[in-house]
């Protein structure tokens, strides 16, 4: 029952949804959050701050909200081998849509709790003129990630200037690939790479966080979730590493909010991913090379390093009823230049986000929010990335995202 439950919800939120900003994280959490850039540590906005820092629940209005992002991602390869080059577009697949919803509310003075459901990212790339087919490959290519948390939380103001927060992480996940069945040769279950459909898995992990008020305009706040131990990928396991584990990675984080005066608010967050301590995202594909099995123990992955994000945003309360947001972030590196043949098919490679958006208050305690993300084109050009097995030569994987985010939240009291 437990599985079913947690499968029921994840299907709900992630049914043809897929993203992919910072690497395969999403840019931010609640649409008033995504029109600041992400910004959110220490600047609680609504009941998505449960994804953020679940310490926030004591600083916001009782209130529940719901989310809907249109995303449309833009990604492409280049294969240049012999001189000649070779363009291919992923994009068969081209509008997804990510729904969220949370709610809070306060128990007393100092303890609140909460509820979040949401999507925390994905990778989806679909080819209808598979990359790989000059390699053995046949029809199309690509992959599909998805996954969603259900988080319970509890805040606790230990204090009139600090909050503890406490989010227990329900997750679910699925995934597909396809055309990509040429990797069999090279795996230890060679029947459990590609074209299997999709596969699913849950798993449990923890997220918690503080938020400190220093003097009459700072505030603090630091952000922490735990790596969330996922089941197997049983359909792949010839793909992912260790039979085919797949678990969500852990994140850290710490922000600073300064609020001048009743209409200026500006934040500032650090984020940092562990993309690196996921063997199946992290592990380079060159081990493949070296004797060691697709599927295997701590076998090839995609190569993924653990990258920071720096997010910068702010709002301005226009009039009473108006207030506008708007943020840029920019993140390192996910896929060095060496691993872009695999990452043909998770191209994860955006580093630069500019946002803007509007919050409108309604009657009735009602509210309305916008947010636009584009995150600018990228483009990694390999270096010494197909090896000499397929030929030699070079992958160049490319990016480019926008999304519009639309918001409904309806106080309590």
């Amino acid at each position: 029952m437990y599985g079913r439950l947690i499968a029921a919800a994840g299907l709900l939120l992630i049914a043809g949804a897929a993203g992919a900003t910072n690497g395969y994280f999403l840019e931010g959490y609640g649409t008033n959050t995504k029109a600041q850039a992400g910004v959110g540590i220490a600047l609680p906005l609504d009941a998505l701050t449960i994804a953020t820092n679940p310490a926030g629940l004591t600083q916001i209005d009782d209130a529940v909200t719901g989310g809907l992002e249109i995303f449309r991602p833009r990604r492409s390869s280049t294969l240049v081998q012999d001189g000649q080059s070779e363009e291919f577009d992923g994009n068969d697949t081209q509008t997804f849509y990510l729904p969220e919803i949370g709610f809070s509310r306060h128990f007393n003075e100092r303890l609140a709790g909460g509820i979040a459901l949401y999507g925390n990212g994905g990778l989806d790339t679909n080819y209808g003129s598979n990359p790989f087919a000059r390699f053995g490959a046949q029809g199309p290519a690509g992959v599909d990630l998805e996954q969603a948390f259900l988080s319970p939380a509890l805040a606790f103001k230990i204090n009139e200037s600090n909050s503890l927060g406490a989010a227990l992480n329900i997750a679910y996940q699925r995934f597909e690939s396809k055309g990509i069945g040429l990797f069999a040769n090279f795996s230890d279950a060679p029947a459990n790479v590609s074209n299997r459909g999709h596969d699913d898995s849950t798993g449990v992990g923890v997220r918690l966080g503080w938020l400190g008020q220093v003097g009459d305009y700072v505030t603090l706040g630091a952000t922490w979730q735990s790596k969330t131990h996922m089941g197997r990928f049983e359909k792949y396991s010839g793909l992912f590493a260790d039979a085919g584990s797949f678990d969500i990675p852990e994140t850290y984080g710490l922000g600073v909010a300064i609020k001048p005066n009743k209409d200026w608010s500006i934040g500032l967050d650090w984020q940092r991913i562990l993309y690196s301590q996921v063997s199946a995202v992290g592990n380079p594909i060159n081990v493949l090379f070296s004797g060691v099995a697709l599927g295997a123990s701590d076998g090839p992955g995609f190569g993924w390093q653990n990258i920071s994000v720096i997010k910068l945003g702010g709002s301005y309360a226009f009039n009473e009823a108006v207030t506008l947001r708007a943020g840029w972030s920019k993140s390192q590196q996910p896929v060095p230049a060496s691993q872009t043949f695999f990452n043909i098919l998770a191209p994860g490679v955006i580093e630069t986000h500019l946002t803007a958006g509007a919050n409108w208050k309604l009657a009735n305690r009602n509210s309305i929010g916008v947010a636009w993300v584009h995150a600018f084109n990228h483009t990694v050009n390999g270096s010494g990335s197909i090896p000499p097995a397929f030929g030699g030569g070079e992958a160049n994987i490319s990016l480019v995202e926008d999304s519009l985010a639309l918001s409904f939240t309806h106080g309590l009291k």
